[in-house]
């Protein structure tokens, strides 16, 4: 491996991110410094998509009125039919705008997390000795992961398949086929029991897994096993990383639109045992010291009457794609190493295209979720210093959400998440709690967040939850909800039913 690699590798571990680290040049402190105006202006198209529904109506209406009262008082009839006729038709209209050009709002019904057994716990010391025991790794492998894990921010109950650490490790589709039955299941299990929807009352399946795409894939697996009905969409995304989950919500709500009044399911999970590495390039052993077994499902729907009984109405999601540069196409990249072990490799450029799409999605989402005076003071800035080197004014997003679940990835990735966005540890907890207890479980890290708010009873009505998530492409995505009531303790949750395994 080159001196270079073996520095950048090194760098990471220093400062304890991880390879979806979103950094720019040197750090994320930097990712905000300067805000490109074509995010800003893609960000008000989005609004005024959004007011173009709200305003068309009125519109037609007024419209409406006065040009039947002036073809009426034209026709001078005898018994004026203006009224009772034009009063019907406004209904008419109202009821047509409301049943087909308005869009649904989609409901999140409820989710269900993965819990490990607790005989599946790894601290970081049984980590070390585990891989030295397993004689998969050299001591300098070795000495590069026990540093990692002592800046992870990962504590010592997050969970592990134990096959892994058997001698000369050779990584399977039978063990990791089992693997995801027992976290897919697992999840799955548990939201049906919660929601007690039948099974045969699914309509659109979609589940996302970065790098285990099995024949069949993973959604035929979830069919046969749930015996879903024959004509249920069925999806299976792969290879988008630790953003996959958002996108498999955003699918999920273009379906439900195509299929109004249906049930979809979604699950996110990452396969360990797949993605495993037991080689001696640092860049692709890194990847070991973070993932951990997790795995999500949630319920969703647009029937109008399930808002009575769902938690969270989806109000925003803005997805940002960076694939059409070369260095953010590759920064992420899963690859054979010299000896024929594949795994994901992390290029130096991660850092700065991780940055880009950071800022890109935020600079993006902010006209839609901002109050007017924080656009006004932002927009204002932004214009005085278009050309200007200085940072611009910063938002504050703590008017906007009420909760933040920033995708659990590294302390010092969080750390410059806080600092840029001016967080409190309040704000920047359920990501911290999760990233020590289940440590990074990809695209499904910010259900464990969200599971954690509502372990506490932070939830009440009307707040807004940001879940931002970023992964390989380089893409960076950001789901918005809102609470539609006071969200009670669950009777079962990873945070505290664990000890019942």
């Amino acid at each position: 491996m080159s001196s270079n690699m073996e520095n950048f590798s090194t760098d990471i571990v220093n400062t304890g991110s991880l390879n979806f680290s979103i950094r720019v040049q040197r750090g994320l402190p930097s990712f905000l410094n300067s805000v490109n105006l074509k995010y800003v202006k893609l960000g008000y198209q989005y609004l005024s998509h959004g007011l173009y529904i709200v305003i068309a109506p009125i519109l037609a209406l007024i419209i409406g009125a006065h040009l039947g009262k002036l073809i009426w008082d034209d026709y001078e009839l005898g018994y004026d039919f203006s009224s009772p006729i034009l009063f019907i038709g406004l209904v008419y209209l109202i009821v047509f705008i409301y049943r087909f050009l308005l869009p649904r709002p989609t409901y999140l019904i409820d989710f269900a997390c993965y819990s490990p057994p607790n005989e599946l716990k790894v601290s970081k010391e049984d980590f070390i000795n585990l891989a030295r025991k397993s004689g998969n790794f050299d001591e300098k492998t070795l000495g590069f992961q026990e540093k990692a894990l002592k800046y992870s921010g990962i504590g010592d109950e997050t969970c592990l398949p134990k096959t892994i650490f058997e001698p000369g490790f050779k990584r399977s589709l039978k063990d990791s086929r089992e693997e995801a039955a027992t976290v897919i299941f697992g999840a799955v299990d548990d939201l049906l029991a919660c929601t007690k929807i039948k099974a045969k009352d699914i309509s659109i399946l979609i589940v996302n897994c970065a790098t285990l795409n099995t024949t069949p894939s993973l959604s035929a697996m979830v069919i046969n096993h749930y015996k879903l009905k024959h004509s249920v969409q069925s999806f299976n995304l792969g290879g988008m990383g630790c953003a996959a989950g958002t996108v498999a919500i955003d699918l999920a709500q273009d379906l439900l639109n195509v299929y109004p009044g249906s049930y979809a399911l979604v699950v996110s999970t990452e396969i360990v045992s797949h993605s495993w590495y037991t080689g001696k390039d640092l860049d692709m052993v890194l990847p070991n010291c973070f993932r951990r077994m997790g795995g999500a499902a949630m319920l969703l729907s647009n029937r109008r009457l399930d808002r009575w009984k769902a938690k969270y109405e989806l109000k925003q999601v803005v997805r940002t794609h960076k694939g059409m540069d070369d260095k953010s196409f590759k920064s992420i990249y899963l690859k054979e190493d010299a000896q024929g072990n594949l795994n994901i490799s992390v290029s130096k450029h991660v850092l700065e295209v991780g940055g880009h799409a950071v800022k890109a999605n935020i600079t993006t989402l902010g006209p839609l979720v901002l109050p007017f005076t924080e656009q006004i003071q932002f927009f204002t800035t932004l214009l005085l210093n278009k050309n200007s080197t200085n940072r611009p004014y910063i938002p504050n997003f703590k008017q906007a959400f009420d909760h933040f679940c920033i995708i659990a990835t590294s302390k010092k990735v969080l750390d410059e998440f806080e600092k840029n966005l001016e967080l409190t540890e309040e704000y920047m907890e359920a990501s911290r709690k999760t990233l020590e207890r289940f440590g990074n479980t990809s695209s499904s890290s910010v259900w464990y967040e969200l599971a954690y708010l509502e372990a506490n009873q932070k939830m009440k009505r009307g707040d807004r939850v940001w879940q931002l998530t970023f992964g390989s492409g380089i893409k960076c995505n950001s789901a918005v909800w809102k609470a539609l009531r006071n969200i009670q303790r669950p009777n079962k949750s990873p945070w505290f039913m664990s000890e019942d395994h």
